[in-house]
């Protein structure tokens, strides 16, 4: 995390303007301490209902926040002030599914055809956990979160398929259940684990080796419990190669004005 005097004591409103001067480009895991965070996926209206059908299919990994209007970079309710062009830390652009690079803002990028979904991040939970009592390992070691490619097969929509990405945090044995019922009540980034203890059983074969992020210390008595994550539809573009797609930087998030209880269950 870069080096700006109680960033993370900020406002999520304040947070986006530092965001928007270039003034902050690290992952946002661990600020803004009870709001939303959320992932996300822009692209040209002739893939967006393709895509909305995808994510309607694979709500676990992708939960659907919210959805632009059609080149707009505003926001309808999760955030007034907000410019999706610049106000996440970092982006990837997509060329026939390959990234060619991160940049701190696709204004220059924009087309008035495109699209942007915000997804559920379990960043979001993450403030939930440690209020009961679960340390947050790469919050700890102020790294980004592991992130690993699955065998776990999406339901695929239109052009969309591919393989869930998880998240992993180590928890202790003892305080499993407990990140369980507190993840498991919020269902609209992410919800329960998908996986607790068994890597290979997910195809992960060397849980030392994210795909995405960094790896993140496992002491005795703990074990890696594994989330749906949001960056699942980066793995879904990969495989079905479209022309253009703009996405967040894994663990590069916007956060927004909603607060987390807003979205647990009733």
């Amino acid at each position: 995390m870069e080096s700006i005097p109680n960033i993370a004591s900020l406002s999520p409103v304040e947070i986006r303007k530092l965001i928007r001067a270039g003034k902050f480009t690290s992952p946002t895991s661990g600020l803004a301490n009870g709001y939303t965070q959320a992932n996300l996926v822009i692209l040209p209206k002739e893939l967006a209902y393709d895509f909305l059908l995808f994510t309607q299919r694979n709500p676990r990994p992708c939960p659907v926040l919210e959805v632009s209007d059609i080149g707009s970079r505003k926001l309808h309710k999760f955030a007034t002030d907000v410019d999706l062009a610049n106000d996440f830390p970092k982006y990837r652009i997509y060329r026939n599914g390959v990234s060619t690079g991160e940049v701190t803002s696709v204004e220059d990028y924009w087309q008035d055809d495109l699209v942007s979904f915000l997804i559920g991040c379990s960043f979001s939970f993450e403030s939930e956990l440690i209020a009961a009592g679960i340390e947050i390992r790469h919050i700890t070691e102020n790294v980004n979160v592991p992130m690993y490619n699955t065998s776990i097969p999406l339901e695929s929509a239109g052009k969309f398929h591919g393989n869930m990405v998880v998240s992993m945090r180590p928890i202790p044995e003892n305080q499993v259940v407990t990140a369980v019922n507190v993840t498991a009540a919020m269902p609209k980034v992410h919800g329960a684990p998908i996986q607790v203890g068994n890597p290979k059983a997910i195809g992960i074969k060397d849980i030392s080796k994210p795909d995405y992020g960094d790896m993140v210390s496992i002491k005795p008595g703990e074990v890696p419990v594994f989330w749906p994550c949001g960056v699942t539809p980066q793995n879904a573009i990969m495989q079905v190669k479209p022309d253009f797609v703009i996405t967040h930087a894994p663990g590069h998030m916007l956060i927004t004005d909603i607060k987390n209880t807003v979205l647990k269950y009733e």
